[in-house]
């Protein structure tokens, strides 16, 4: 056991520190000892499913146990970082669980991340280890992490999940070929830091963040006991498996605390994730709201498929717009969940029991009782009750600081620990958030702010809009202006700007709050979570008047 914390780590002060442990909130459990725990009493349970793999409990433990060893025999010490770029395969599940037993700390990359975000990571967090898979979406992932390694000095191994019945490429070794009888384990300590996040949205230095086992699996407990979660459960990963939605919100980690089953689709789409439903009798999934859309919209076109195992569908990652999830539960046949939190920590939930109203209409309330959170404005004080304001928070499982990065720290926390979430939201009385976009997301027009969020609200209620982003676009006269980029229901016939300006204004909003710009497109482009990438069409936007 290490004697002193990680260094880079920022700890919960000690006094709150034991008083999350005294309260049962941190319960000095490991991941490892969260496995060896299910192994020994559901031991022949399910565990993993993909369309090629399918392991019990035990056959789980042994397969960590068995890379745990063959990762130290590589050289991989305790504490050390490993980069893990998997897509959604059982693969992952057993990688992340044998560097968990080897005291290594896996570093969640998205299969999406290419060159640009690898490398910075890599560097950032000094990581000593590629995973990867060769081949994923007719992409050479191997070939990119044999960049990465020639960029990065401390990374010296890259480890491939090769192609089914292919060996690992030159210069790289396989995952299968780590394989080792299990030997002796470190002794961890629940306190020290498991593993790495990504924050979204980093520019220049990634912000990782650092979990702990103790906070983390506090939060995957909560996440599963409010989320319904029980050894009967399936939980199918839709998303790209390392984002914090699919793991913790209850995700893979809630779903195999509760002992049931962790199922993993290649992609989200409807054919796939519809027969995944299927096949694996999954009960509850989670989706960003672009693909609860698209999965509504095929339900209620008709589908061949049997979803009558699927009885939750979270929805989170960004705002749920009320009219989607009012759709949401009659399309699909489940009960409608929204989740509202992020990889820093913080974790809201509307409740299963909710009235209708609450789970339309708000992003849920805090999922634990120590959780504080406050509403302010720019200067850092308290809003009106009800006001919109920007939403700080702290907790048991909300971090105290970026791995080894004191500028973002002074950038996203106070003094007292509070983490400034970047959110702007509302707190009704009832202590439910109702979040109305990014403090990014808002379009300074003449010093009059708009909603992002607000507006595409209202512009989802026009029958000839399938779906809204709204971004800012530079304005030598007021600074900003909006522009609504909109999916037509109809391509041949698009709404109009006029159209558009007209609609908002008699549904009672500010003159100042309609849409200055019109830009009707086929689809949005989308991060590696299927979120609608704004960046990006600010981007196309730029490029267009550059023309």
């Amino acid at each position: 056991m290490l004697d002193s914390p990680l260094p880079g780590f920022t700890p919960w002060p000690p006094a709150e520190a034991e008083l999350y442990r005294s309260l049962g909130y941190w319960t000095g459990e490991t991941f490892s000892d969260l496995l060896a725990a299910r192994a020994a009493r559901h031991p022949d349970a399910v565990a993993v499913v993909d369309t090629a793999q399918r392991w019990t409990y035990a056959e789980l433990q042994t397969r960590a146990q068995e890379l745990a060893t063959g990762f130290a025999e590589l050289g991989i010490r305790p504490r050390d970082r490993v980069l893990v770029q998997l897509p959604n395969i059982a693969e992952f599940v057993e990688v992340i669980f044998g560097l968990f037993q080897a005291g290594a700390l896996p570093v969640f990359c998205l299969p999406a991340h290419r060159q640009a975000e690898l490398v910075p990571i890599a560097q950032a967090s000094g990581a000593v280890a590629l995973i990867t898979c060769h081949h994923h979406q007719l992409f050479d992932h191997a070939a990119l992490a044999e960049t990465v390694r020639g960029a990065a000095a401390e990374l010296d191994h890259v480890i491939v999940v090769a192609d089914r019945g292919a060996a690992a490429p030159a210069g790289t070794v396989g995952l299968d070929e780590l394989r080792r009888t299990p030997g002796e384990f470190p002794v961890l300590d629940a306190a020290e830091v498991a593993f790495l996040q990504l924050s979204g949205g980093s520019t220049g230095i990634p912000k990782l963040i650092p979990r702990t086992h103790d906070d983390y699996l506090y939060s995957v407990r909560r996440s599963a006991e409010l989320c319904g979660l029980d050894s009967g459960s399936v939980y199918l990963a839709a998303l790209p498996v390392a984002h914090n939605f699919p793991m913790s919100s209850p995700g893979i980690l809630g779903a195999l605390f509760a002992g049931g089953t962790v199922a993993l689709a290649a992609d989200p789409t409807p054919s796939t994730a519809f027969a995944a439903i299927e096949r694996f009798g999954v009960t509850i999934s989670g989706l960003v709201p672009p693909l609860a859309r698209v999965w509504a919209e095929r339900a209620e076109a008709g589908t061949p498929h049997d979803l009558s195992s699927l009885r939750v569908l979270l929805v989170g990652g960004a705002r749920c717009p009320d009219e989607l999830a009012r759709r949401i539960g009659p399309a699909l046949g489940v009960t409608v969940q929204q989740v509202f939190g992020m990889a820093e920590g913080l974790v809201c939930y509307t409740r299963l029991d909710d009235p209708e109203e609450v789970i339309m209409g708000t992003q849920g309330r805090p999922m634990s009782d120590l959780d504080q959170v406050a509403v302010v404005d720019a200067d850092g004080a308290p809003v009106a009750p009800g006001a919109d304001g920007m939403l700080i928070t702290k907790g048991p499982y909300t971090i105290r600081g970026y791995y080894n990065n004191p500028e973002a720290n002074e950038r996203s926390f106070t003094a007292e620990g509070w983490y400034r979430t970047g959110d702007v939201v509302a707190l009704r009385p009832d202590g439910n958030l109702v979040v109305k976009g990014r403090d990014g997301d808002r379009v300074n027009r003449g010093g009059e702010k708009v909603s992002a969020e607000e507006l595409e609200e209202h512009l989802l209620e026009h029958p000839a809009v399938r779906d809204a982003a709204i971004v800012s676009v530079p304005d030598a006269a007021l600074g900003e202006r909006t522009c609504a980029f909109v999916l037509a229901t109809d391509p041949a016939a698009a709404p109009t700007l006029a159209e558009l300006r007209k609609f908002v204004r008699e549904r009672g909003v500010a003159a100042w709050k309609l849409p200055d710009l019109v830009q009707v497109v086929d689809s949005f482009p989308e991060t590696g979570v299927g979120k609608t990438s704004r960046r990006a069409l600010r981007a196309a936007l730029s490029e267009r008047a550059n023309r």
